[in-house]
């Protein structure tokens, strides 16, 4: 325990409502309060709520405590001393004299509590009951799952059933006799509910709470039962898991039993220590709200269109409105799934719909993987963005969904979203068009009234962006009512198509039985015994999802290519890749593989293609942007077309899928003897260890790591901070760190903000201790080899396979002995005596800011250690927040007016050890710079830090033009490449290299290429006049700063 008081929320309105009690209650008692509630289900819930005026708010707050407060404080006006070191002579007597703040404190709290009710009207208790007066079986629970139970329990009571239930609000101080208060006589049996799992404590802690106020309560005589009640704990919600009233339904059922199951666990399927309760999922209280449920495409602005609908019906009618969003990990292409009620009483429903009477599915693909319709109740309606008009839709459906539109009497709507999108120039933003669709199919609004309300609201949500923006989302607004299109469903089914495999045959059995399971959107109902014990996950798995989001992907014209591979390098998920083979694997390819004359003189002879893959391609236009070369026509004028071009990807993805599928299975990878691989174009001949991951279609962020894979992945152990980068490498069901053809890839495990870099240092210490360890043993067991493995310095791909073979063959002689305690040990650490590249990956909000003091210290250590550093001068993966990497003048969350100050140079700081070496990069400026620089750090015997600008979608960009922001970013001045190594001191060199030249574009007309910095103009000319021109002075003064240090004698 903090000490803190903490008081908990379990709906939207309490969130409001408590916040302000526990302002009140923390200034009379004098105790620190933590206001808590539940993440994601309570935070993330949109409610109509009704707001507390600032009036109530000041008749809540006592001014003279607030004065008392301020009295109390620090302030060399009076003096004082807080925080002193006490000995062990007085530290207890002085802890002990806060006992009656914490004794007062429950009592102060209710007060507050009282006197909101009497100022605002809602009523709150410390423990709240409510159910049957005589309640035999009551349900203890706090935070979200308090609307559940008690929504069950008024049911139950309505049933004839004796059931009641009481509302935990004040967890510290833990009252006993306001629970004991709360408890009436009659009760029996008590379950309590904890949200959190204790392993190897007695129970979880507010279980083992109420057992000891129970105790206490009957103890002193305070308690108005007069025998002991039975009582049980149990779990639920860990990590956001569904909780419903069938599961509610089930502890009051396991209450019922003679013998109830204690420490038990609802919403799971526990297989193996047997603790989970039964649910009956036909118990059921809806009422009658309109339920509709909306599946849409990451970042196709689905989840806005939504909160904007709840807001529309919040504000303009008198029923209550409820929205809650479910999300996957992926940052782009992945399903979200909102819930959305509407009705005329207070919706206490903190749990998803299964049955609603409004179906929209926002993607076409969807119907190929997800049951949607089944959720429709009879006589709903079914909303599908398709590029297929009414008279056509029909028979693209999958038989089943033809089978459940039939079953279900639906009503069935079109429209073509994705064209009307892209006519209007809003990409893949559908929102406003499907919003309009929805208000106009089902009616809840006046047609001319929904409009209205629309656009208003477009004006409020995007009016920052610019009157360009607010247009054509009034354009598509219009555009919508036009295209919705009723389809008439016969009366069969004539579809023979049907929906294909989640994952293919050949997957392993754990993707076939596991990871295909929580793709399809059933991993809820995995029992326990299919996950493994401690967390530890197969790598390569990507390559089975097959997500099939990109509307259109690249299509290569082989007579206009160069060979120069730098679509590869950018291509944010390895989906594009080349390949030089013998002619002979010409002959069995598909009919129309494409391939060409290998261009350069290494490859002579042989054949050069380049493949896409079409199933986990997203469409980003990346590569289209980065390709080199235009395309002439037959009189020598140059064309729009490039030697790589967007095509449809439905009609030639099942070409393509033929073609990949040669291309990776049947064509080997080239012998790494027959190039550089520290070469942009030689780099991309080697498997990418980064692959098909679920970042951002364009994501700055992954051509970056994919690099790194290539280059050392092979060998790599890395730490990741939590961030981006954590979640599309490491997020279930499926994870894109993968392997070579021999087993060999990255070791990857996941950190906490405040300490990867020490977390990417222990596996550093660990690898060399091994290794010096293995060196040991070599020299007693096998001492002939001992100056072969010592020898070699490991500094590139060939020294590293060089000792393999030497491993291998230390093996072979061990193999070849008795064996012992030590034999056995060199076998266990002899792959370490293969160097091990260590990389502590994350983005700024890491690097700059929350751990930064642990990447200070380890880069201050000496030790062999690489950290990565992916800066997109925000937090992005919290949705854009402010860091201390964010620029001047640009907007970010916590910076709406835009950010004063300078962005920190991390670069320059820890340059100034003089031992670390450091790079700057963007690989939309130079990817030969970035490779040369990741080659270098690597190779440095010493800690590097690499540096890398990464654009995002936080910063209001077309991601298709992302490279050529991070090159506008460099012209200007604003980013800087460079590269400092410590090595060249020793030549007598100066160790900084400037890679590029004095900026030759004003910062402004970088800035103003993105809505973070352009959007201030809006909201205030003048800062925004101000602050590029500060933003300009920072680019001028970096460039003189550097340039000087670049010209030094050493």
């Amino acid at each position: 325990s903090t000490g803190f008081g903490l008081l908990a929320s379990g709906s939207v309105q309490e969130v409001m409502d408590l916040a302000l009690i526990a302002q009140t209650s923390t200034l009379e008692s004098r105790i620190p309060f933590v206001h808590f509630f539940d993440g994601f289900r309570t935070s993330h819930e949109v409610q109509k709520v009704e707001e507390i005026t600032h009036d109530d708010m000041r008749e809540m707050i006592d001014e003279k405590l607030v004065a008392n407060q301020r009295i109390r404080s620090l302030s060399p006006d009076h003096p004082t001393i807080k925080g002193t070191s006490q000995n062990p002579d007085v530290f207890f007597q002085s802890k002990e004299t806060i006992n009656k703040f914490y004794d007062a404190a429950p009592d102060i709290v209710q007060k507050a509590m009282d006197n909101f009710a009497k100022i605002v009207g809602r009523e709150y208790k410390l423990f709240d009951y409510f159910g049957h007066p005589d309640a035999e079986h009551v349900v203890i629970v706090m935070g979200t799952g308090n609307e559940v139970v008690q929504e069950t329990v008024e049911q139950l009571v309505a049933d004839g059933e004796k059931v009641g239930m009481i509302k935990v609000r004040l967890y510290r101080p833990f009252s006993t006799k306001h629970l004991a208060e709360a408890l009436p006589a009659s009760v029996k049996k008590i379950a309590v509910l904890d949200r959190t799992k204790e392993p190897g404590s007695v129970g979880e802690p507010l279980y083992t709470d109420v057992q000891t106020s129970v105790n206490e309560a009957l103890d002193t005589g305070i308690a108005k039962f007069k025998t002991h009640p039975l009582i049980i704990g149990g779990r639920y919600g860990l990590g956001s898991k569904e909780f419903n009233p069938p599961m509610a339904k089930a502890i009051f059922d396991n209450l019922k039993a003679a013998t109830p199951k204690n420490h038990f666990t609802v919403g799971i399927n526990d297989d193996v220590t047997m603790t989970s309760l039964d649910s009956d999922e036909s118990f059921e209280i809806e009422g009658d709200n309109f339920r509709g449920l909306f599946y849409g495409l990451g970042a196709d602005g689905t989840v806005g269109a939504n909160k904007n609908s709840i807001k529309i019906i919040g504000e303009n009618t008198d029923n209550y409105a409820q929205g809650y969003f479910v999300y996957d990990s992926k940052k782009a292409g992945a399903i979200t799934v909102s819930h959305v009620r509407f009705g005329k009483d207070l919706i206490r429903k903190p749990y998803l719909i299964n049955r609603a009477q409004f179906v929209a599915c926002h993607n076409f693909s969807f119907l190929e993987k997800y049951e949607m319709v089944e959720n429709l109740v009879e006589g709903g309606t079914f909303l599908l963005n398709a590029p297929f008009s009414a008279a056509e839709i029909w028979d693209t459906l999958p038989k089943e969904v033809q089978e459940q539109l039939i079953a279900k009497k639906a009503k069935f709507f079109v429209i073509d979203a994705i064209k009307l999108a892209k006519e209007l120039g809003l990409g893949a933003r559908i929102n406003m068009i499907m919003q309009t669709a929805f208000f106009t199919i089902s009616g809840i609004l006046p047609q001319d009234q929904a409009i209205k309300t629309i656009k208003d609201m477009i004006v409020k949500t995007y009016g920052a962006k610019g009157d360009k923006v607010v247009n054509m989302n009034f354009a598509a607004v219009d555009g919508a009512l036009d295209k919705i299109e009723e389809v008439k469903i016969p009366g069969k089914v004539t579809s023979i198509t049907v929906r294909p495999p989640i994952v293919p045959a050949h997957a392993p059995d754990f993707v076939q039985t596991v990871t295909s399971e929580i793709i399809a959107g059933r991993g809820d109902n995995l029992p326990v015994s299919a996950f493994p014990i401690d967390g530890t996950y197969i790598t390569s798995t990507t390559q089975y999802e097959k997500r099939n989001i990109a509307v259109e992907i690249p299509v290569w014209d082989k007579d206009t290519c160069i060979q120069c591979n730098i679509c590869s390098i950018v291509c944010p998920h390895a989906a594009i890749r080349p390949k030089v083979f013998d002619k002979k694997f010409a002959d069995n390819a598909p009919e129309e593989f494409l391939y060409t004359d290998a261009s350069t003189k290494q490859f002579e002879g042989l054949l050069y293609t380049l493949q896409v893959a079409p199933e986990d391609c997203t469409g980003c236009e990346i590569c289209v942007q980065a390709c080199p070369v235009v395309a002439k026509d037959e009189e020598g004028n140059k064309t729009d077309r490039k030697a790589i071009n967007m095509y449809p990807q439905a009609p030639i993805r099942e070409r393509d899928k033929l073609n990949w599928d040669y291309f990776i299975n049947e064509i080997p990878d080239p012998d790494i003897a027959l190039f550089n691989k520290e070469t942009t174009k030689g780099s991309q001949f080697v498997k990418p260890l980064f692959e098909f991951s679920g970042a951002c279609s364009g994501c700055g962020e992954t051509p970056y790591i994919k690099l790194m894979t290539q280059l050392f992945g092979d060998r790599a152990l890395c730490a990741n901070a939590t961030g981006c980068s954590s979640i599309y490498g490491g997020n279930l069901p499926t994870t894109p760190y993968c392997q070579r053809s021999d087993g060999l890839g990255p070791a990857w495990s996941n950190s906490l903000f405040e300490d990867n870099a020490e977390f990417g240092m222990g596996m550093r210490l660990t690898a060399d201790k091994l290794q010096i360890y293995a060196l040991e043993l070599v020299k007693e067991l096998a001492p002939d080899m001992y100056d072969g493995f010592v020898n070699n310095p490991q500094s590139d791909q060939k020294e590293v396979e060089e000792q393999r073979d030497r491993v291998k063959a230390l093996l072979d002689k061990l193999n070849g002995m008795k064996e012992n305690d030590k034999v056995i040990a060199l076998k266990n650490v002899a792959n370490y005596l293969v160097k091990k590249s260590v990389w502590a990956i994350g983005g700024d909000g890491w690097a700059y800011d929350i751990g930064f003091g642990g990447l200070d210290h380890v880069l201050a250590s000496g030790r062999n250690i690489n950290l990565l550093v992916l800066d997109t001068e925000v937090y992005s993966n919290t949705g854009g927040q402010m860091s201390k990497a964010t620029p001047r003048g640009s907007i970010a969350k916590f910076a709406a007016g835009g950010k004063p100050l300078a962005k920190k140079d991390l670069g320059l700081m820890m340059m100034s050890y003089g031992s670390v070496y450091v790079a700057q990069c963007a690989i939309g400026a130079s990817h030969n710079q970035t490779v040369k620089a990741m080659v270098e750090a690597e190779r440095y015997n010493g800690p590097s830090i690499v540096i890398c600008y990464s654009h995002c979608i936080a910063h209001g960009i077309n991601m298709a033009t992302g490279l050529g922001q991070e090159d506008k970013a460099v012209k200007s001045g604003h980013w800087l490449l460079y590269r400092y190594n410590p090595d060249l001191i020793d030549l007598g060199k100066n160790p900084l290299q400037l890679d590029s030249k004095a900026p030759s574009m004003p910062f402004e007309e970088y800035s103003y290429s993105e809505i973070r910095y352009r959007s201030l103009i809006g909201q205030d000319p003048e800062k925004a006049k101000l602050l590029a021109k500060l933003g300009q002075q920072d680019c001028d003064r970096r460039w003189k700063l550097y340039s000087q240090l670049a010209e030094m004698q050493y």
